[in-house]
């Protein structure tokens, strides 16, 4: 298998894993804590063939139905995990966050959905597993050890330049009571500042939504009129300025664009693609 290919200066973050012949990711963090099942998915160890090759999480582009079950199997073997308690995101692009209950258990992998636009979900029920799906976009893990609750949300730069990190805090606080000094996050494999290039419309958002004193680290503008723009820092600034502090914070170095034989990447693939998919449990 190829190596795997890091950017330098950072902390290895997330590490591979293998359990059941499938390869995942798993932020050291998240593990040490003992509350927590999770991973981030990886191309590698599932059935789908072709475009979909193998692990992919999506019933929506086209791969066999019968190949994403037995993926999503496979991978709660690995996890150790429910299958029929996993509850999918709905994902459009929006800041909304869903509180999670034990009425919603299977809802997208073995019962329907009755939601939409749903970008975060969060839960203190032990054995729910919480789905949300990536193909360059943020992957955020929230794990609150005071009041045993967990968040998992999808960032792409829309959601970050809303702040979705920090909604997500908000809405755990609301229904756990959780203080943001006490939570464990993680900011997984996404695409790197060296490979998303922005039009000034996107960077414009980001000159509005973040403080000028951030706008060095966030973006520069090439030869061409672009700009390169930095979702990992974008996001870590987000969750310190909502109270989440540096040590209880762990940021990927692993880009899905420059790791396109492990993870899947819309700048890469396009539409002729599976998805990746973050997994998070609170063990019971």
């Amino acid at each position: 298998m190829e190596r795997w290919i890091r950017k330098q200066g950072m902390e290895d973050v997330p590490v591979e894993r293998e359990a059941e012949g499938v390869c995942y990711l798993s932020f050291p963090l998240l593990e040490e804590s003992g509350l927590v099942s999770h991973g981030f998915s990886t191309r590698l160890g599932g059935v789908s063939q072709g475009n979909y090759a193998t692990m992919n999480f999506t019933f929506t582009r086209g791969d066999k139905q019968e190949h994403v079950m037995e993926n999503y199997r496979r991978m709660a073997r690995a996890l150790n995990v429910d299958l029929e308690r996993m509850v999918l995101s709905y994902q459009t692009h929006t800041t909304n966050v869903r509180r999670v209950a034990r009425e919603d258990e299977g809802k997208g992998i073995v019962r329907a959905r009755d939601y939409k636009d749903v970008d975060g979900l969060i839960t203190d029920v032990q054995g729910i597993t919480l789905v949300t799906f990536y193909a360059d976009c943020v992957p955020l893990y929230f794990l609150d050890p005071v009041h045993r609750a967990i968040g998992l949300s999808h960032s792409g730069w829309r959601g970050t330049v809303k702040r979705m990190g920090k909604v997500t805090l908000e809405a755990m606080a609301e229904a756990y009571g959780t203080s943001p000094a006490d939570v464990l996050c993680c900011i997984g494999p996404s695409i790197c500042q060296d490979c998303f290039e922005v039009g000034e419309e996107v960077t414009e958002e980001f000159r509005q939504g973040f403080d000028g004193k951030y706008h060095e680290e966030l973006f520069y503008q090439k030869e061409n009129g672009k700009y390169q723009l930095n979702l990992w820092k974008a996001n870590q600034i987000v969750l310190r300025e909502a109270g989440v502090t540096d040590d209880h914070m762990q940021v990927t170095n692993i880009c899905t664009k420059c790791n396109p034989v492990h993870l899947f990447s819309h700048r890469v693939m396009g539409n002729a693609r599976g998805n990746l998919a973050a997994f998070l449990c609170l063990r019971d």
